[in-house]
């Protein structure tokens, strides 16, 4: 049986944050092992009342951690915070540092009062003319490039998820285990700040790049240059839709042979890759004639037999009956405080095998406040207090 791994076990992560991109940082420390106290004001977090689209966020986020309330606005929930913070080794945050100095997590003070504690921030911007601007996951997929890259010319869209504020998340947990590394022999924490933007910036780098080199804007991706034979989006009999690609000399006269097309094999005119990628007007629409003659079940068999790169056009419903996502540890169970069930992907990678299925049941508003603040020596009377007056 497969050890579990929880590389930080022991490791203390305070967490005063809402929505993704803070929320999801703390997710990643958890999944990892460490104690992740989420606090929250004594009518809870924003997020859990959010609907639509929206629902998801606290529960699939703040999955496995700890509520605290804690009235900052109050000397008892102060008091309540510096206690626990004396104890944390890490502290996420993705509010304005103006809010945090309004909470009593005032960055320059907690550096000052807690050299070991190593402080996440997560922003809309890095340092620079845009640091105060707000920004959300859309704003800076408008600022950098990526909506004019996702839609076709005229018509920029976002990608379709919080792409940014999760991966935002994810660079901050990198940060901070290399933060705990280098603790480990500094004995001092560090202050990181995590930008929205800069994540952003990252996601469209290949672009950039491309003009720097050829000195090219690169078209949107639904009007890019293609790079090879067959790379296109078909219908087949059974009225679905399936990506196909044919990128390497062998899986073209694999798929030709496949869909019975002896006439692009034997076209002198389509005897070199070039020859096929500049023939796309003429030899798609026989492509896609003869994929609409066919079923996507069958084709996706016998594509998968063959080496040839395909999918479905999937929503994310179907996530739910997918054979390799349904897998053992493929999707960790969790429960919303009222016990309702509900799944979401484990962390995409294996250690020694397995899937690091994390997840953890979704905490009710405040649910150790008692326990984790009366670990810290406070009484009854204290804890009430600094829970705030809705609490008590």
């Amino acid at each position: 049986m497969t050890q579990e791994f929880a590389p930080l076990a022991g490791i203390r992560v305070v967490e005063m944050s809402h929505m993704i991109m803070g929320p999801s940082c703390g997710m990643f420390l958890g999944f990892l092992g460490a104690e992740v106290i989420k606090v929250e004001p004594p009518q809870g977090d924003k997020t859990r009342a959010l609907s639509g689209m929206g629902r998801p966020f606290f529960p699939l986020f703040n999955r496995g951690k700890k509520s605290v309330q804690i009235d900052s606005a109050s000397p008892a929930g102060r008091a309540a915070l510096d206690r626990l913070l004396e104890t944390a080794d890490v502290f996420v945050d993705n509010f304005r540092d103006q809010s945090l100095a309004r909470m009593g997590a005032d960055p320059d003070d907690l550096r000052r009062r807690f050299p070991r504690l190593i402080l996440a921030s997560h922003k809309g911007f890095l340092s620079g003319p845009y640091e105060n601007r707000t920004a959300l996951d859309e704003v800076v997929q408008m600022m950098t490039g990526l909506a004019y890259m996702t839609g076709p010319s005229g018509r920029p869209l976002r990608v379709g998820s919080s792409a940014n504020d999760i991966m935002g998340g994810l660079f901050g947990a990198l940060s901070v285990v290399a933060a705990l590394m280098e603790r480990e022999r500094t004995g001092k924490g560090r202050s990181i700040r995590i930008g929205l933007f800069e994540n952003c910036l990252l996601l469209v780098a290949q672009h950039m790049v491309q003009f720097e080199l050829e000195g090219v804007n690169p078209p949107p991706m639904p009007e890019r240059d293609f790079s090879w034979p067959v790379y296109d989006i078909f219908d087949t009999l059974d009225g679905h839709q399936v990506f196909v690609g044919a990128v390497t000399e062998g899986q073209w006269r694999a798929l030709c042979s496949y869909l019975d097309l002896q006439e692009l094999l034997d076209d002198p005119g389509l005897q070199t890759r070039m020859d096929q990628i500049n023939a796309r007007a003429r030899t798609l629409p026989v492509v896609a004639r003869a994929i609409a003659g066919r079923n996507s079940a069958a084709l996706g068999r016998d594509f998968e037999g063959m080496g040839i790169p395909f999918s479905p056009i999937a929503r994310p419903s179907d996530m739910y009956d997918d054979p390799h996502v349904m897998r053992a540890g493929g999707l960790a169970l969790s429960h919303l405080p009222d016990g309702t069930p509900f799944r979401a992907p484990s962390l995409p990678f294996e250690v020694d095998g397995a899937m690091i299925t994390g997840g953890g049941e979704v905490p009710a508003v405040g649910q150790d406040t008692a326990e984790v603040l009366g670990r810290l020596g406070l009484s009854p009377d204290q804890i009430d207090a600094a829970r705030g007056r809705v609490a008590a």
